[in-house]
C-alpha cells in the first residue's frame, strides 16, 4: 500500500509538478510561454517598449528589441489625417504592457525584417481588429483575405468612423 502510494504521489509531482509557482519549471514557462494554436501559427508574449506609429511597435524578446508590424491591417502615416490618433491609440492600450503575438511561421517576417504578427492585450482583445473598429486601420486588402477584418471595415465605413468620416481616406 505504502509503494502504491508513493508511486502515486511521484507520478502526480512528475506529471503537475511544474505547474506549481515555486517550481522552476513553472517560472522558466512563464516568462517565456509559446502555445502552439495550430502547426503553422504560434502565440508568445513579451513587454511592449516603444511605439513607432499605428501599425508598428517595438518589444524585447530574449532582452533585444524587435520591430513588430500588425498584420491585416494598415494604418495612415503619421502625417496623414488619423495617423498620430492611431499612434496614440496604440500607445495608450499597449505601451509598457505584455501583449501576446499570434503570427505565421511561414510568413513571419516582412521585407524590413519586422515580426508580422496580430496582437492580443493583456485584457484579450485583439488590438489589430480594435484599430479597424475604430477607424484607425484599413483592412489591408494586399496581403489578407480575413474576411472578419473586412466586416470591421465595412461597419467603420458605414458609420463613418475614423478615417471613414474623410471625404477621401488616404
Amino acid at each position: 500500500m505504502v509503494q502504491i502510494t508513493t508511486f502515486l504521489f511521484l507520478f502526480t509531482f512528475a506529471i503537475i509538478g511544474c505547474n506549481h509557482p515555486e517550481s522552476k519549471e513553472y517560472n522558466r514557462h512563464q516568462t517565456s510561454f509559446a502555445t502552439e494554436t495550430s502547426v503553422a501559427e504560434k502565440k508568445v508574449g513579451y513587454k511592449v517598449i516603444g511605439i513607432k506609429d499605428g501599425d508598428t511597435f517595438v518589444l524585447l524578446i530574449d532582452d533585444k528589441e524587435q520591430v513588430v508590424r500588425f498584420a491585416h491591417i494598415d494604418c495612415p502615416e503619421k502625417k496623414q489625417p488619423f495617423g498620430n490618433k492611431a499612434k496614440q491609440f496604440v500607445s495608450d492600450l499597449c505601451f509598457g504592457t505584455y501583449v501576446t503575438l499570434v503570427y505565421n511561421d511561414k510568413n513571419k517576417y516582412d521585407r524590413n525584417k519586422r515580426l508580422i504578427a496580430e496582437v492580443i492585450l493583456e485584457d484579450g482583445r485583439n488590438l489589430n481588429k480594435e484599430l479597424v473598429k475604430n477607424g484607425l486601420a484599413w483592412h489591408f486588402k494586399k496581403y489578407s483575405d480575413n474576411e472578419e477584418y473586412a466586416q470591421l471595415e465595412i461597419e467603420a465605413r458605414s458609420n463613418k468612423i475614423g478615417i471613414w468620416s474623410e471625404p477621401n481616406p488616404i
